[in-house]
């Protein structure tokens, strides 16, 4: 019990630290990815204010450990935040296809590329923790944020491949076209999210 406990305490901790680095990564995000015109700056931003939801919805479920609590917050956490995935797809897709169709050429930033190299550095190593957590306390849902904490850093991936290739070669599509990459991606989990099913990916 006193084990079990200790790992919840660091469960608390550790989704703590995911909020803080995820409002970090928002702030930039948004400010830089609205400020060059970034599609992709911008959709990595608003996954990090989902990313915000999905840990504030853990550290609810942790601080309420009884097995009934536990099962009914899960649930509805994971629906919000899939409906918050499906609103964010459509978001992109809509911009995305406007900037391609109206040809609208996203300033470079270089300051957008360090903020998403140094994200999906921070995502790699904090979803190593939430996975030993996740095995700690048996809990099915820790595992489903180590996952989402896992697509962030994909994203971030996503992102940085656009706004590099426009920073380096002038490519200005590849901003909106990496955006769109995101797309399948995201809805898959919102879907899945909105039933109530935890992420399915590794």
């Amino acid at each position: 019990m006193q084990s079990r406990a200790v790992a919840l305490r660091a469960g608390i901790r550790l989704e703590l630290v995911s909020i803080g680095l995820a409002v970090l990564e928002a702030a930039f995000a948004l400010v830089i990815g609205t400020g060059s015109g970034s599609i992709a700056l911008v959709g990595f931003g608003l996954d990090s204010v989902i990313e915000i939801i999905s840990s504030s919805a853990l550290i609810w479920r942790f601080s309420n450990d009884d097995l009934e609590a536990r099962e009914r917050v899960e649930t509805a956490a994971l629906r919000i935040v899939g409906w918050c995935f499906l609103a964010l797809a459509a978001y992109i897709l809509i911009d995305a296809a406007l900037t391609l169709a109206g040809g609208e050429r996203p300033q470079r930033s270089i300051v957008g590329i360090v903020v998403l190299a140094l994200s999906f550095l921070a995502m790699t190593l904090l979803r190593g923790a939430k996975k030993k957590i996740g095995c700690a306390l048996d809990s099915a849902s820790m595992h489903a944020d180590a996952r989402q904490t896992e697509f962030c850093a994909y994203l971030s991936l996503i992102a940085l491949a656009g706004v590099g290739l426009n920073a380096a070669a002038g490519w200005w599509w590849a901003d909106p076209v990496a955006a769109l990459a995101m797309v399948p991606i995201i809805v898959r989990e919102g879907i899945e999210a909105a039933r109530g099913e935890a992420c399915s990916h590794g």
